[in-house]
């Protein structure tokens, strides 16, 4: 009987033993990785597929009243 209790003690300590020393089969990638993959969703080719192509930003320029912008302006 001590025997038996014995056997599955060690056992159970041994798959306990492996599973813990186990190596795990993925790795942890990197942050810099995780970064690049997901930059790597958003390019000019991935946004190609998904919408219709769009027009570059316009600089901003700022826009000088006209006389009558200006009346109007006062008047308001």
């Amino acid at each position: 009987m001590a025997d038996l209790v014995k056997e599955l003690i060690s056992g159970v300590v041994d798959s306990v033993l492996k599973e813990i020393l186990k190596k795990t089969t993925r790795r942890t990638r990197t942050k810099r990785s995780r970064r690049k993959t997901r930059a790597a969703a958003t390019t000019a080719a991935a946004r190609k597929t998904t919408s219709a192509k769009r027009k570059p930003a316009r600089k901003q320029i700022s826009k000088r009243r006209t006389a009558a912008g200006r009346s109007r302006h006062r008047r308001g």
